[in-house]
């Protein structure tokens, strides 16, 4: 998640430099065709100007779209981080067995560990392990969805906790309906990452804004010559960055600078969680990279 109050130029050609490098090869190219192919052809500007009021409301649509998603997305883990803290707090408050509580609390950070790494499709991300029993690491080796399997197994804990009158019924169904919202997020998230954007928008975004650019070229050649290059690729450019700003926040769990820092948010949960129960060693927040965004 982008966290500066400006962006730098250098990112700002990072993120476009090669758009911009196809756009003016393109309007290049457009331009000598209409110069010397289709010498009799002149194209009014109203054209081009309709077209663009027509796209400029299509890109609107996509990157509102695209917003949704993520802040739906940035919401959902606004609500496991109140959750995760309720849990540590109300298991501290409610159950006197303080080794069954400590394990517990770990277990829910493992949790979170792998639920990003699952969101983020981090095969090889074992992080998890550091925070869970040798005895839940044989029960997790037949399951495929390691984040469900963790709650499963804090579930079954909760419930030997009931069973051994180490919490009420009452404590129990506070805990337990922690779970479910844990459960209820989870899917939440799943239900974002795995719903691919209609590709059809995407497509025919682009095609249009490509289509616009060559007749901005082609109309107003006749009044500033090779300048219609620059003017078209200027008027590309804008449609284009718009675009593509859209594109960064439709998939807000990927790993990348626009996208929701559930690493961050994972890692300021566990240290919150850590210092409840009074662990040995806090790990340091995760630090912005550049000074412009969190992962």
């Amino acid at each position: 998640m982008l966290i500066g109050k400006n962006l730098s130029l250098f990112r700002i050609l990072k993120i476009t430099w090669k758009v911009d490098l196809l756009m003016i090869i393109f309007c290049s190219i457009t331009y000598l065709v209409d110069v010397y192919v289709l010498v009799s052809f002149k194209l009014p500007i109203a054209y081009p100007a309709l077209m663009g009021t027509a796209i400029a409301f299509f890109i609107g649509f996509n990157n509102n779209q695209a917003y949704d998603r993520w802040w739906e997305a940035r919401t959902i883990w606004g609500g496991i981080v109140n959750d995760s803290r309720s849990w540590a707090r109300n298991l501290l408050a409610y159950n006197q067995d303080k080794e069954a509580t400590e394990r517990m609390v770990y277990r829910h950070i493992g949790f979170l560990y792998a639920l990003t790494a699952s969101l983020r499709r981090f095969d090889d991300d074992k992080s998890y392990l550091d925070y869970i029993p040798k005895s839940d690491i044989v029960k997790l080796q037949s399951k495929s969805h390691i984040p469900n399997a963790l709650l499963r197994i804090q579930s079954e804990e909760l419930k030997q906790l009931r069973d051994k009158q180490q919490i009420t019924d009452f404590e129990f169904l506070g805990l337990n309906s922690l779970l479910e919202n844990l459960c209820d997020g989870m899917g939440k998230s799943e239900r974002i990452n795995n719903t691919v954007f209609p590709i059809s928008y995407l497509f025919f975004t682009k095609l249009f804004i490509w289509i616009f650019i060559a007749l901005i070229t082609m109309s107003t050649n006749s009044e500033v010559g090779w300048q219609s290059v620059i003017l078209s690729w200027l008027m590309g450019f804008v449609f284009n960055t718009i675009h593509l700003n859209g594109l960064s926040l439709m998939n807000p769990f990927e790993y990348h600078s626009s996208g929701v820092p559930i690493s961050s948010i994972t890692r300021n949960i566990e240290i919150n969680l850590l210092q409840e129960i009074g662990a040995d060693y806090i790990p340091p927040p995760l630090q912005p990279i550049n000074d412009e965004y969190i992962l």
